[in-house]
């Protein structure tokens, strides 16, 4: 079972992470600061990502509905946000892969390429959705419901079992 001050820590650690995805998304193009000191943000806001990505992960295998052995209704109600996360953690590699090659070849000047771009779109659209579905499906797991037998939880099971 979920304790409230265990799930406020990991809620806590949760938006920490999503709080500095926003600040570089937000702030790293208008520092222009040094490439290395861009490349350790990026690496970190990457790895804060997959951070997050095994922490709701893990929050998913400690409920009694994942215990039961009821995965499948988890996964159909998860899968947006694990399908996003891992479209915007790919996005964001490759993004900031090719913002640091480009700034370590011409420090000097400002390169934009079309190709750069659409990625940049895709990459910020793709963090939208993220952190939106990211932040419901933290509140959502914070519902007791998910951590022991319900009514609820009794019908599903009743209802796979057919």
């Amino acid at each position: 079972m979920l304790h409230t001050s265990n799930y406020s820590l990991v809620l806590l650690i949760q938006l920490s992470l999503l709080s500095f995805d926003l600040f570089v998304n937000s702030f790293s193009e208008l520092l222009r600061m040094e490439p290395a000191v861009q490349l350790v943000l990026f690496i970190i806001q990457d790895i804060g990502i997959l951070f997050n990505l095994v922490i709701i992960l893990l929050m998913l295998f400690n409920t009694y509905v994942f215990q039961v052995g009821l995965v499948a209704v988890l996964l159909e109600r998860f899968r947006a946000l694990l399908m996003l996360s891992a479209l915007y953690l790919t996005f964001s590699i490759i993004l900031h892969s090719w913002l640091v090659s480009l700034r370590w070849l011409r420090t000097n000047r400002f390169v934009w390429t079309d190709g750069l771009q659409v990625l940049f779109v895709f990459q910020r659209s793709a963090s939208v959705l993220y952190h939106y579905f990211y932040k419901r499906t933290s509140e959502y797991l914070g519902d007791p419901r998910l951590y022991e037998d319900s009514p609820w939880l009794q019908e599903v099971f009743a209802r796979v079992r057919q």
